[in-house]
């Protein structure tokens, strides 16, 4: 059984903001304290640390309320015998394991932590136990646990320490696993094997140079492994391991800049399913033989990325998503014809796929879309042949509760164009507020992260209150080095072209100054992670052109960034920021630094940081807020102590959302007050 690390989840920091709680990436040890309500006044617990932010009525939680309490599910695993499943949902303050029953059935709790629990999933024989993994504090060091379901007993079965671990891939006997960990120097990414059952049974069986690798699959016969090395979001290079010798085989030429995403055996042993872009824009999926080494294409007809993929256990049918401009496409396809087919009535969104139930009877999703926090969904898929031969149904296992908001009242999503200052067509997604909201509308421009990332049609949780209650519009931008439109887009912006995607936004600033419903004169920036850079490098561009700007976890200088991300992901950073070992990478990044440059900010800015933070540390958030505090412009500062890369406890979220209104509600709603 393999797992898949899909290229997108692997590069792609968090890059959207207001999102509910359970959509943020990372986890905390420390509980957060719930915030303290004095008379009148919201007070924040201690594990919150804030500067510049003035006292946030208590009133304002209870109004805010019906936009803080959506929750959502995610599909985790199918049991192995039995038609249930596992999802991940929070009922309390973080994101738990739950177990459905039947489709409609209650959310039972299985796991009950402070951190949240990412992945997790069955033994695949009885169901007896499962795996799961969490970190402490956000810190993205990620341990692997085994937990028995009849006793709710956890045992710990990695090193626990400052190391990373899993991916973790079941033998073809379902006996074992292998994984991947930086235990050995803390950089390096090796494959372990190890039976569950026996943490002491722990071996290095292949290792490994760089924080790139990931295991892909084991062959039926259980002697190899496909392993996947990704250089960049443009390069990766596929081997097979041979895990007697620890010896690794290249699969593909190394030397050719081709991106492999998701791999897999074929039933038989002799080939590989894997996506590549090597025969033109869009990641395609295809057949690799082991003998002969040909490619054989079996998308090429599909103008569009193909972002996952799940073979059958009986190796007879594929079900892969597609992902057209932003929106999700499914299709199930027969090995043996090659037949393709799409599945319809799907809402428009975005949809992840799970694993083939055992019997290969369906296929588990999780689906979101504007209208919908996510929910775990199941597609039964009838046989090829014989009555009702390829009839599909969609079966709806949960309803996760939208906390009072009503479906049919949130916006959808429009897909909008500009363009750029190069001739070059951006686009993005907006969302406009309810028709009762009359003239001019102020706008937030949202920019995701990665910066390989995508902005999509997903659930906007706590944006909802932006549109609905004070008739902002949103809109989320897909701009030069984003995903999902191809090779040669997501390398526009490399380097020293890493300017040309903030003018992507000046671009749109000209769009908005020309729209008839929105107003030019109240425009907030705000982005996480690479969108928090992109925040920062607006508010020194574009100063006089904006309101006000809202970083999250954003980098404000490459080269400090650079220097204190954690070891393992360094390397991969260089090859999409730039090398600033290189004298002429070093200088660009001196000229072009939010840092370097804070002087030209004098609108309101509002910067929000995990003090546990692996990926951008506390320091670049540090050093910004101390910069241009100089500036005698307003600047507010919110950093939690138990965080990561984003804010993911939900008191913790909570609060920022109280201070973002805040803000909103003082510098980009008043802005045409004050003219």
């Amino acid at each position: 059984m393999k797992y898949i690390l899909n290229r997108s989840r692997f590069f792609h920091a968090v890059a959207l903001l207001f999102l509910s709680a359970s959509e943020w990436a990372l986890s905390g040890l420390v509980l957060a304290q719930e915030p303290i309500a004095t008379p009148g006044i919201l007070r924040p617990g201690e594990n919150l640390k804030i500067d510049g932010i003035p006292d946030i009525p208590a009133a304002l939680a209870d109004k805010v309320r019906k936009y803080t309490e959506a929750r959502g599910a995610s599909v985790l695993d199918w049991h192995p015998t039995e038609r249930s499943i596992l999802v991940s949902t929070r009922f309390a303050n973080s994101n738990q394991v739950h177990r459905v029953a039947a489709p409609g059935g209650a959310r039972y709790q299985l796991t009950f932590f402070n951190e949240p629990v990412g992945r997790a999933d069955y033994e695949p024989t009885s169901g007896k136990y499962f795996l799961f993994n969490r970190d402490v504090g956000g810190n993205e060091f990620a341990q692997i646990y085994r937990q028995d379901v009849a006793t709710g007993e956890s045992t710990l079965l990695t090193d626990g320490g400052r190391t990373q671990n899993g991916g973790w891939t079941w033998n073809s006997k379902e006996k074992l696993i292998c994984y991947t960990s930086t235990r050995r120097n803390g950089a390096d990414r090796d494959i372990w094997i190890m039976d569950p059952t026996d943490p002491k049974s722990d071996k290095l069986v292949v290792q490994l140079a760089g924080g790139g690798w990931s295991v892909q699959d084991w062959s039926p016969d259980d002697s190899k492994l496909l392993v996947m090395e990704m250089i960049s979001i443009n390069k990766s290079n596929l081997y097979e391991a041979d895990i007697a010798t620890g010896l690794l085989t290249p699969l593909t030429d190394p030397k050719k800049d081709v991106a492999y995403g998701d791999a897999t055996y074929t039933k038989d042993g002799k080939g590989v399913y894997l996506t590549s872009d090597a025969e033109g824009e869009f990641q395609q999926l295809s057949l690799l033989s082991l003998d002969s080494k040909k490619v054989a294409t079996l998308t090429g007809d599909i103008a569009w990325d193909v972002e996952n993929f799940e073979v059958s256990h009986d190796g007879k049918q594929i079900a892969f998503g597609v992902n057209e401009r932003g929106a999700s496409a499914i299709y199930v396809m027969d090995t043996k014809t090659q037949v393709k087919t799409r599945v319809a009535s799907l809402p428009v969104g975005v949809v992840s796929l799970g694993r083939w139930r055992k019997d290969d009877s369906e296929i588990a999703l999780t689906i979101t879309s504007a209208q919908s926090s996510s929910d775990a969904y199941s597609l039964m898929v009838r046989p090829t042949t014989g009555k009702g031969a390829g009839a599909m149904q969609l079966t709806r296992w949960t309803e996760s509760e939208l906390g009072g908001l009503v479906s049919s009242d949130l916006s959808t999503a429009k897909l909008v164009e500009w363009k750029s200052f190069d001739g070059k067509m951006i686009s993005g997604f907006l969302y406009e507020p309810p028709k009762r909201f009359t003239g001019k509308r102020p706008v937030i421009i949202n920019i995701h992260g990665g910066p390989e990332g995508q902005s999509r049609p997903v659930f906007l949780g706590r944006n909802n209150y932006f549109l609905n209650e004070l008739g902002c519009a949103i809109l989320f931008p897909n701009v030069r080095g984003s995903s999902g439109f191809g090779k040669s887009f997501v390398k526009l912006d490399n380097g020293l072209l890493r300017l040309d995607s903030v003018k992507d936004i000046g671009s749109l600033l000209d769009w908005i100054a020309e729209s008839p419903n929105l107003d030019a004169n109240r425009i907030m920036v705000t982005g996480g992670s690479y969108g928090g850079y992109m925040t920062l490098a607006c508010a020194v561009e574009y100063n006089q052109r904006i309101a006000c700007s809202l970083d999250v976890v954003g980098i404000s200088h490459f080269g400090t960034f650079l220097k204190n991300t954690e070891s393992y992901r360094r390397d991969l950073r260089r090859v999409e920021y730039g090398d600033e070992r290189e004298p002429e990478m070093a200088a660009f990044f001196e000229k072009m630094a939010p840092l370097n440059n804070s002087g030209k900010i004098t609108k309101p800015l509002f910067v929000v940081q995990g003090g546990n933070d692996p990926r951008v540390p506390l320091s670049e958030a540090d050093q910004m807020v101390a910069k241009v505090k100089v500036n005698q412009s307003p600047v507010w500062y919110l950093m939690a102590v138990d965080e990561g890369h984003g804010f993911r406890k939900k008191n913790n979220a909570d609060y920022q959302f109280y201070a973002t209104v805040l803000f909103v509600e003082q510098y980009l709603m008043q802005q045409q007050k004050a003219k």
